[in-house]
């Protein structure tokens, strides 16, 4: 299905494209019709997992060798650049003394390449003094040991404390390390980061969260399942709300979606590998994985083992949504510290491919949203991604993926394009036509 979709929106486009020809008089009088510049993407979807999808709207920045050559990120933007094997690259922010700071980075090795038990990348935060302010590693594990997107997020937290390092305004550096064994494929990965800020706030910052909170699943939804088709990165995810999705998922490839979780909110969610006939078994077939707004990592689970039955996975629950949970001890609980949206990624490793065929597999993603939306701080400043809109519920219950509005008001553009030189164009050849016949008469 998500195959055949990808196919029709292209070939709608280019249906669309087909149609938008001009028709101009050529020196000797006669008709010539000149088709437009060819609309990128009109091709057919390729066959085989689709690669990560990076953001549209991400300008590339080279990192520097150290401190004095950084290069600089911008606050609320998204930049690309690359690193290669035991490399370092330095990158720096400006930052006042009261907003919280969260820069993510997403780690893309190609689809062919080769990795192994401990390729990672390690990403550090520090002060002007060169004082770490956090840090976190995203590695290959040894039951997922193929090319996936690796995700780490740092940050700049203000605690309330008066003294420390990593409390005052100026400029703080984030370095990206890779880590990869000299045997393997030295090819570049392709780095995706994003820097967040997360204003102060004026109220309701009280670092009061529950102790206790649901940690069993409230089970299957209710419900029919309904397909939603899955994005290749954190800016294509396909939004979804509480309920069963369907949808197709290759081997070797990495699909996300995005569920809006409001203050007071808590998230539960599974994902089930559909069955295949073949033979063997599969250690680490499917990873599921859940980020926050600022892509922290709440919880991952990648122990599924395949063996051509059907088979679910889940991650631990993780306590709803409260501005205190940033002053919790454990990081899974730390992570759920702000409403926006929160991101699953569902990987299915290679192998399964190997042992069962090369095919889409079907893939069930159970989500649940509960408790009722609470006030959350009043922040003094624009919340940005930290929050959750009406009008992000109701692109959850659309299922709105953003590059399918893209294509949407591409081929609304291109269709009115179509329809209007397609007049011109009939109505050129009437004339045409009404000339030749004059002419012939005439003569």
């Amino acid at each position: 299905m998500k195959r055949l979709r990808s196919r029709g929106r292209a070939a709608l486009v280019a249906a669309a494209a087909m149609c938008a020809v001009v028709a101009q008089p050529a020196a000797s009088g006669g008709p010539v019709l000149v088709g437009l510049p060819a609309l990128a993407g009109t091709a057919a979807a390729a066959e085989g997992p689709a690669a990560y999808e990076f953001d549209k709207d991400a300008g590339r920045l080279e990192g520097g060798t150290g401190t004095g050559d950084a290069g600089r990120l911008d606050k609320g933007a998204t930049h690309l650049d690359s690193i290669e094997p035991g490399k370092k690259l330095f990158y720096e922010l400006d930052l006042d003394n009261a907003e919280n700071a969260y820069v993510s980075v997403t780690a893309v090795p190609e689809l062919e390449s080769r990795v192994e038990y401990g390729d990672k990348i390690t990403v550090r935060m520090q002060d002007g003094d060169g004082k770490d302010c956090d840090s976190e590693q995203a590695r290959v594990l040894p039951t997922g040991d193929y090319p996936q997107p690796l995700t780490a997020s740092v940050s700049r937290t203000l605690t309330g404390k008066e003294y420390g390092a990593c409390r005052g305004a100026g400029t703080y550096h984030v370095i990206v390390e890779r880590e990869s064994k000299p045997a393997l494929s030295q090819e570049a990965w392709e780095l995706e980061l994003r820097f967040l800020s997360e204003p102060p706030v004026k109220a309701g910052g009280s670092a009061e969260a529950p102790e206790e909170w649901p940690t069993t699943s409230p089970g299957q939804p209710s419900g029919t399942s309904e397909p939603r088709e899955g994005g290749a990165g954190f800016s294509a995810a396909t939004s979804l709300a509480g309920g069963e999705w369907t949808a197709e998922i290759e081997p070797g490839e990495s699909l996300f979606y995005r569920v809006p979780v409001d203050w007071g909110q808590q998230l539960f969610a599974a994902a089930e590998l559909g069955g295949s006939d073949g033979d063997g078994m599969v250690t680490g077939a499917m990873s599921l994985a859940v980020y926050n707004p600022a892509r922290g990592l709440v919880d991952s689970t990648d122990t599924m083992s395949y063996n051509g039955e059907a088979k679910s996975t889940s991650t631990d629950p993780a306590p709803p949504v409260f501005y205190g949970n940033r002053f919790r001890s454990a990081a899974h609980e730390k992570a759920m510290r702000f409403a926006g949206w929160y991101y699953l990624r569902v990987s299915l490793n290679p192998e399964v491919g190997e042992k069962f065929g090369q095919k889409p597999y079907g893939l069930t993603l159970r989500v649940d949203v509960e408790g009722s939306a609470q006030d959350g701080p009043e922040y003094d400043g624009p919340a940005e991604e930290f929050t959750v809109s009406d009008e992000n519920r109701d692109q959850a219950d659309a299922g709105e993926n953003p590059r399918d509005a893209e294509d949407s008001g591409t081929m609304t553009l291109v269709a009115a394009g179509g329809i209007g030189t397609g007049t011109v164009l009939v109505l050129g050849l009437g004339g045409w036509a009404l000339l030749a016949r004059r002419r012939e008469a005439g003569r």
